[in-house]
């Protein structure tokens, strides 16, 4: 099969995908899930004038020719506000937070005030509207703040919270079911034989996802026998998965039977190689609505179809915006050979010169974790690039996940 370039598997991959359906979520559950709608103000922020400062509500008329005594006429608290209007030549003193009076126009700290008996002198004048935060200040009521398509943060939760939402329309999260094929593989904390190695692509799959805001349900691992591929399938299937996420087993050797339980299944494949490295033996497919990627075995080409085809597709279905991974300008800080026909991930370290600068390792085996986990960025390459100089410009991706 003819190698499938990075672009248009990338384009293949989430082309249809539509946001799963919306439902409430209590604000309590709701961090890092993707609005479904326009959510709007329920209520105006502050709903009256409210002081800034601990002082005096007095009428600027009153103190312009400072200092000034004014009769106290009482007290506006939070919550408790001054029940009347305020008189000429009168102050009513007032806390943080609390309503501003009535023909009140001015806050005086009480700093630059001495409290006498019924009394308060104002030693210096103070503009008209000092120290008030104005009706609306914030938002009003009716007004956008959350738009559709936003992934909500801890300071979305707080300010939905202050327009008085108690839930939030937000899209379902997307189910994926994982399934890591191969004998070789034993559970981390296992005692291994020779022959053995710990399955590490699945824990990184998870919690990539998981911090995507996926739904992950890890099926296991499966022995390279094609029936017990094909069970491990299904059972995707059942879950009611919306992506099912296979690794290992997506070459072409005899012990590579992914593709034949994919079709086993009924999936219809869409591709199975792909123009990058590391990661070309990728499966994509679909099976009604539940979408397949069929990921290398080695765990840095799981990261890099991860990177760059699974977390993607997870967001699109979450209803996200920003959906591709954000790509960046650098310079090289080593030289590279030139490409082949295919598009190249190179992991590397990142430095600040006054400019950001990429700087690749120069083992780049595909089988390196240790690697993987010390890198800043992936320097991303096309097909048939020329070789380049340090000092060049190139394209990164920062590692976040």
């Amino acid at each position: 099969m003819t190698l499938i370039a990075l672009d248009d598997a990338q384009r293949r991959v989430i082309e249809g995908v539509r946001p799963l359906p919306a439902e409430p979520a209590p604000l309590a559950a709701a961090h890092g899930r993707v609005l479904a709608a326009d959510v709007g103000a329920r209520r105006t922020q502050p709903g009256a004038d409210i002081s800034a400062m601990d002082g005096y509500a007095v009428r600027h008329a009153d103190i312009a020719a400072a200092p000034a005594r004014l009769a106290v006429a009482g007290t506006s608290a939070a919550g408790r506000p001054y029940p009347g209007r305020l008189e000429p030549g009168h102050a009513v003193r007032i806390f943080t937070g609390a309503t501003v009076p009535h023909d009140a126009d001015t806050v005086v700290m009480q700093e630059g005030c001495t409290a006498e008996p019924g009394a308060v002198v104002v030693h210096h004048a103070a503009p008209p509207g000092r120290h008030i935060r104005r009706r609306g200040l914030d938002f009003v009521e009716g007004e956008v703040l959350l738009p559709a398509g936003r992934r909500l943060t801890a300071r979305d939760i707080g300010l939905a919270a202050a327009m008085n939402h108690a839930t939030l329309p937000v899209h379902r999260r997307p189910k994926v079911a994982l399934i890591s094929t191969g004998d070789e593989l034993a559970p981390p904390g296992s005692v291994l034989a020779e022959s053995q190695i710990v399955s590490s692509s699945a824990p990184y799959l998870a919690a990539a996802l998981t911090a995507e805001g996926a739904e992950v349900a890890d099926l296991g691992l499966v022995p390279d026998r094609l029936e017990a591929t094909v069970e491990a399938v299904r059972a995707a299937r059942m879950l009611g998965a919306d992506v099912l996420l296979t690794t290992g087993g997506a070459s072409v050797g005899e012990h590579d039977l992914v593709h034949r339980a994919l079709e086993a299944d009924g999936v219809e494949l869409g591709f199975w190689r792909i123009a990058l490295r590391p990661g070309r033996p990728l499966i994509f497919g679909r099976r009604a609505a539940m979408r397949v990627l069929g990921l290398p075995g080695n765990p840095v080409s799981t990261f890099t179809c991860a990177l760059l085809f699974v977390l993607p597709l997870v967001r699109a279905l979450a209803g996200r915006s920003d959906i591709l991974p954000q790509v960046e300008p650098a310079r090289l800080g080593c030289a590279l050979p030139a490409t082949d026909q295919r598009a190249e991930m190179l992991r590397g370290t990142l430095a600040d010169d006054g400019g950001l600068v990429a700087t690749a390792f120069a083992e780049q085996d595909s089988s390196m974790m240790s690697l993987l986990a010390a890198a800043d960025c992936c320097i991303v390459r096309e097909a048939f690039a020329p070789a380049a100089a340090a000092g060049a410009p190139c394209r990164i991706i920062r590692l976040g996940l």
